[in-house]
């Protein structure tokens, strides 16, 4: 079985680099793709992602035979027509374009050129969302930036209003910390809930989510605002809530369920979990099940946690959704699942004794024990 690209692979290659030297040299006839092509594609073998990222910005420096405003002009204009002509096939762009707004952060970041700077990533974005590149302004010029991000909120264009949740989250994935309090971009996620596009409410949500690691009341409070203003669809206002509350759900952290529609008190039964044995292999399925039942209708946000108990271990938690429905009175709600037994990119498996517990309504019932080894070559 062929083993899976590296994203860095996928994202920036030989062909890409060529890609970006033929639409410069397009733009510009004083561009020297064949050199930059070179140079670049030498360098890659030995880079990671964003090393490869800041690594053909330096080569579009290097290789742009003018600076300034001129220079920026030559890299808009080196761009296909839309994201769709580039190929683009979801918002969120192609990394080919993100050496571009990784550029303008590290050759445009001069207080005289800020308005042409903050234009070019505004017009980058629906290439390759240039949230990354956001962040060096904001940590230069934080003022000028947030007040920048204030008309992205209102732009016509989806993907330029996300950039203006998502350059600021507190706790951006793979990027640099802002240096702000965490609740500086609310007056822009109060313009942004209630937005047509998927895509924004989305990167509100997980910008709340960022906001709720140090200040859950916070985020509580502007959730239950926002219900009262009563300008985002229902259905939409859920969605965002859960994702926000995503982590606190995970915590059993009753305001949250009492907020998504989930009593933490209700009287519900949770028979003992039965798993289809007790000793696994990395790599098995983990299957178990278990019944709920309650003397009235009550709706339940089930999760399932599997903790390592070996002593002197710190591996964390791995919670998991279960399931959101409604325990009918007197019919038992009947839980099965079969959950795989393998690393995934944000948690390491490894073999131990472990514990196994559901957690109905932020309320964790008494565990299975579990014991998980190396599978036999």
């Amino acid at each position: 079985m062929s083993s899976q690209v590296p994203m860095k692979e996928r994202a920036l290659n030989p062909d890409r680099i060529a890609r970006i030297g033929r639409e410069m040299q397009a733009a510009c006839p004083g561009f020297d793709a064949a050199s930059f092509i070179a140079q670049v594609t030498a360098d890659l073998p030995r880079l990671e992602l964003k090393a490869r990222i800041a690594r053909t910005a330096e080569g579009l420096h290097q290789h742009l035979p003018v600076t300034g405003r001129a220079a920026l002009d030559i890299l808009l204009r080196s761009l296909p027509a839309t994201p769709e002509a580039a190929s683009a096939e979801t918002d969120f762009g192609l990394y080919i374009y993100a050496p571009h707004s990784a550029y303008v952060a590290a050759h445009h970041l001069h207080p005289d050129h800020l308005d042409q700077a903050f234009a070019a990533l505004a017009a980058l974005t629906p290439y390759f969302s240039a949230e990354d590149a956001v962040r060096t302004f904001l940590h230069t010029y934080p003022q000028q930036t947030l007040k920048i991000a204030a008309t992205w909120a209102a732009a016509s264009d989806h993907r330029v209003r996300r950039l203006a949740s998502e350059a600021l989250r507190p706790h951006l994935p793979w990027s640099v910390r802002t240096g702000l309090p965490v609740n500086t971009a609310l007056p822009l996620l109060d313009l942004l809930y209630a937005d047509s596009s998927r895509f924004v409410t989305t990167s509100v949500a997980n910008h709340l989510r960022d906001i709720a690691r140090t200040e859950p009341e916070l985020v509580l409070a502007t959730l239950t605002r926002w219900r009262t203003e009563g300008r985002a669809a229902d259905a939409e206002l859920a969605f965002i809530t859960r994702e926000a509350l995503k982590a606190r759900l995970k915590a059993g952290w009753a305001p949250a369920y009492t907020l998504t529609g989930y009593n933490p008190q209700a009287a519900i039964s949770v028979s003992p979990l039965r798993l289809t044995h007790t000793e696994f292999r990395l790599g098995d399925g983990l299957a178990f099940e278990a019944d709920l039942t309650a003397s009235t209708d009550t709706p339940v946000h089930v999760m399932y946690v599997l903790t390592r108990t070996d002593p002197g271990t710190t591996t964390g938690e791995k919670v998991a959704h279960l399931t959101r429905a409604t325990v009918k009175a007197g019919t038992p709600l009947h839980l099965a699942k079969n959950h795989p037994l393998r690393s995934t990119g944000t948690a390491a498996l490894t073999p131990g004794s472990y514990h196994l517990a559901l957690q109905v309504n932020g309320r964790r019932h008494p565990p299975a024990l579990l014991h998980i080894t190396n599978r036999q070559a």
